[in-house]
Parts: structure tokens; sequence; C-alpha cells
């Protein structure tokens, strides 16, 4: 519904000039419960769209990625790595000599380093880090 059209008041007001003061009551309630809706109305949209909003608001917050770069994630996939590449670096070692032992720690360096990126892109120039951002 549009906004209250000022016209209405000028209505009510020669309403009240034509029908005499016994009208008055009835007239300007008439009139207030126009201006009351008109407000209901007003407020209903406004809520309405301030809901919306916070839905959407919370609707992305909750596609965010969550942060992985804890302690546990950091030290413990690293620590991890590490434990593995004892027998990798023997059984590498054992069958092939340096070359193997050359690929076996190049692929556990390799391993770290894209957990790292994963969990800070900023370290490689152009990548977009998680707000978005570009460097």
């Amino acid at each position: 519904m549009s906004a209250l059209d000022p016209k209405e008041l000028d209505a009510t007001v020669r309403a009240r000039t034509e029908l005499g003061a016994e009208y008055d009551s009835v007239l300007i309630d008439s009139f207030l419960e126009k201006v009351e809706q008109q407000i209901d109305e007003t407020v209903d949209r406004r809520v309405r769209r301030h809901l919306a909003e916070r839905q959407t608001a919370t609707a992305r917050e909750s596609r965010r990625p969550k942060p992985a770069d804890t302690w546990a994630e950091r030290y413990g996939f690293a620590l991890l790595t590490l434990v593995l590449a004892i027998p990798l670096s023997a059984i590498a070692g054992a069958l092939t000599g340096l070359p193997g032992l050359v690929a076996a720690w190049s692929g556990i360096v390799g391993v770290n380093a894209a957990q790292a990126v994963r969990l800070h892109p900023e370290i490689l120039p152009g990548r977009r880090d998680r707000c978005g951002h570009q460097d």
C-alpha cells in the first residue's frame, strides 16, 4: 500500500465541516485508524526487511569456511608427515638409493607445502585469502 495520501486529511476535514461536530469522533477515529494501519504496514515492512537481512547474513556466515588453522592441525600434520617420513625414507633408500630418498623427501616437503598454502593462501602471490581479497 502507498503512503497515506494528504488528501485523506483534507477529505476528513471537509466531511467534518459538512456533517457537523457530532461526527467529530467518528471521523477522527476513522482517520487515525488509517494512519495506524499505515504505520503498522511500514513497521511490518521494516521488520521483514531486517529479518531477511539477518537471515541472509546468517546463511552467508554458515557457508563461510571454518578456520582450520589450529595448533593441532598445523603441528599435528607436520608431525605425522615426519613420523611417516622414517619408513618412507628407509624403503626408498634401501630400494633405489639416493634418487629414491630425494623423491620421498620431495613428496614429504610437497605435501607440507600444499597444506601450508591451503591454510595460508596469502603465501602465494595472486591467491585469494579467505575473505576474498586479492593480493
